[in-house]
């Protein structure tokens, strides 16, 4: 079993590198910033955190938290005309509740590594930056 320093520190880590892909998107007006990424994240942490003190399978209850996420990010998703708005911020959502659910589970390694990479693709290939550079449009 965890102890409270245990539980704290994943709660804080978990906290702080949502927080860091949540800023990323309040910087750019996206609908789900600072407070909705570190909310989702620290939430996954702490449902898989519990998940060790049951005895159900953490399997399961980590499929039931990428379940309720995906409902979640269906609904930032906007159908217009002949546009889609939304796909970057859902998927950012699902990211941010799986980087939690792995801090939950103490793998925070794997965890900070996709925050960078996430990051970085966020900042590098965001606002049609590749089209710009290739000149597409």
């Amino acid at each position: 079993m965890l102890g409270t320093e245990q539980i704290i520190i994943r709660l804080l880590i978990s906290t702080v590198i949502c927080g860091l892909i949540g800023l990323e998107r309040e910087f750019k007006d996206k609908p789900a910033g600072l407070r909705t990424n570190i909310l989702v994240g620290l939430g996954s942490t702490l449902v898989m955190i519990l998940s060790l003190y049951f005895e159900a399978d953490s399997a399961r209850i980590a499929a039931g938290v990428v379940t309720g996420i995906g409902f979640v990010g269906a609904g930032l998703i906007i159908h217009g005309r002949n546009e889609v708005h939304g796909i970057t911020t859902a998927a950012t959502v699902w990211l941010v509740s799986a980087i939690g659910m792995t801090i939950g589970v103490g793998y925070y390694v794997p965890a900070i590594v996709t925050a960078i990479i996430a990051l970085l693709v966020l900042h590098l290939f965001g606002d049609n930056s590749l089209r710009k550079i290739f000149k597409l449009d």
